[in-house]
C-alpha cells in the first residue's frame, strides 16, 4: 500500500488528470499494493481539494451496480464517489442538450436517482430505505475513464471519481405519486436505451443490484465500514447505478430513453461538442 505522501502525489496526478482532460498510466501499474483503501484515501484527497476551491456536495454515486459490467471493466462490487454542484445538472422537461467537451472517453448510463428526506437505516430492509426518501427521478450520468481504453481495476476507478463525469436528472416524481408499491415498481420496471431512434439495450431495475433501493442499502452499509467518509446524510441526492451497460457517447448524438413500469418521463438528449 503506498505510503501518505505517495497517495498525495497520486491525488495531484490524478486531479491534473481529469482537471486537463488527460489519461494517465493505471495507478495499479504504476504503485505497487495500490488497493481500494489507498484507492478511497486518494479520492478523499481530491475531494477535499475540490471542497477547497469552492465545489459543494450535494450526493453521491453509486458505481459498478450493474454486475453485467462487473467482467467487462475487472470488478467485484460497487463503489462510490461524492458529486458536486457543479456535476449535478437538473434537466428541463421534454428536449436537453448537453456538451461532452471536457470528458475523456465518454460513456453514458440511465440511472435512478433518489433524494433523502432522511438519512437511510445500516441495515434497514427496502420499507425503511424507501422510507427515507422523498422523491424519486430518472438520470442520465456520463461517466468517463481517464485511463486509456477503459482498461483499469477498481481501485484504479475508485481514485478516479469512480468514473464520474456528469449526472443528469430528470423530472423529480414524489415518492407518494409513484404509486403504493413501489418497492415491486423498482425491481420490476424495464427501460429500452435508445440512441438516433436504435434501441441499443432493454434493462430492469432488478440488474441494480436486484433493485436501485438494494444499491442505496449497499452503500449505507459500504459508508458504515469506512469511518473516514461521512454517512449519507438528509438532502443528499444518490444516483443508485446504470440500468443497462455504459454505452459509448458522440456529439452528434442523441439518446431517449422509455420506461414502463414505473411513472417516471423517459429522457431526450442531444449530445455536443
Amino acid at each position: 500500500m503506498p505510503s501518505t505522501a505517495q497517495n498525495h502525489a497520486i491525488a495531484q496526478q490524478v486531479k491534473a488528470a481529469q482537471d486537463g482532460t488527460r489519461q494517465i498510466a493505471r495507478l495499479t501499474d504504476q504503485y505497487r499494493g495500490f488497493d481500494l483503501p489507498a484507492a478511497y484515501a486518494v479520492a478523499q484527497l481530491i475531494h477535499q481539494a475540490r471542497l477547497a476551491e469552492g465545489a459543494r456536495t450535494v450526493g453521491r454515486k453509486i458505481g459498478f451496480t450493474n454486475p453485467d459490467m462487473w467482467a467487462l471493466y475487472g470488478v467485484r462490487a460497487p463503489i462510490w464517489a461524492h458529486v458536486y454542484d457543479s456535476t449535478v445538472v437538473q434537466l428541463p422537461s421534454g428536449p436537453a442538450r448537453c456538451s461532452l467537451r471536457g470528458f475523456a472517453e465518454p460513456k453514458i448510463e440511465p440511472e435512478i436517482v433518489v433524494h433523502l428526506r432522511s438519512a437511510p437505516p445500516v441495515g434497514g430492509g427496502p420499507a425503511q430505505v424507501l422510507d427515507s426518501i422523498d422523491w424519486v427521478a430518472h438520470g442520465f450520468e456520463i461517466v468517463q475513464s481517464h485511463f486509456a481504453g477503459w482498461r483499469f481495476q477498481a481501485a484504479d476507478a475508485v481514485a478516479d471519481w469512480s468514473l464520474h463525469g456528469r449526472l443528469l436528472v430528470g423530472p423529480p416524481q414524489p415518492v407518494k405519486r409513484l404509486g403504493s408499491d413501489l418497492i415491486a415498481a423498482l425491481e420490476s420496471f424495464s427501460l429500452s436505451l435508445a440512441c438516433d431512434g436504435e434501441v441499443r439495450e432493454v434493462g430492469r431495475g432488478a440488474n441494480v443490484l436486484g433493485s436501485p433501493l438494494a444499491a442505496l442499502a449497499h452503500l449505507v452499509a459500504l459508508l458504515a465500514e469506512q469511518p473516514d467518509d461521512p454517512p449519507l446524510q438528509a438532502g443528499e441526492l444518490v444516483t443508485t447505478g446504470t440500468v443497462t451497460t455504459a454505452q459509448q457517447v458522440l456529439p452528434g448524438q442523441t439518446w431517449r430513453t422509455e420506461l414502463s413500469g414505473l411513472s417516471l418521463p423517459g429522457l431526450n438528449v442531444a449530445f455536443e461538442a
